[in-house]
């Protein structure tokens, strides 16, 4: 098992996330609590410690307009570059 993750940072892309880690908070959020996962099972998946899971989950809802702030923007990028992708009902064989 890997290193414990003694911080949520925001080096990347800045967003919190594990530091040492491309693993974001609003990543592990949606992993345990939007589809149903273990904590241990994610812990296991992306080599991290599950007391790393608990940290980013306490994170996010004791951030609770800091993560919504996040969700916006990255809807905001989402809708930005919408244009940009093929919706898979046009492409024709």
């Amino acid at each position: 098992m890997s290193q414990v993750t003694r911080r949520i940072v925001r080096e990347l892309h800045d967003e919190p996330h594990l530091e040492g880690r491309r693993i974001s908070v609003q990543f592990i959020k949606t992993q345990v609590e939007d589809r149903g996962l273990e904590p241990r099972t994610v812990a296991d998946r992306h080599d991290i410690d599950v007391a790393d899971v608990y940290r980013a989950l306490t994170y996010y809802h004791d951030h609770p307009e800091e993560m919504r702030t996040v969700e916006r923007q990255r809807e905001s990028v989402v809708e930005d570059h919408k244009h940009l992708t093929t919706d898979p009902d046009d492409v024709r064989d």
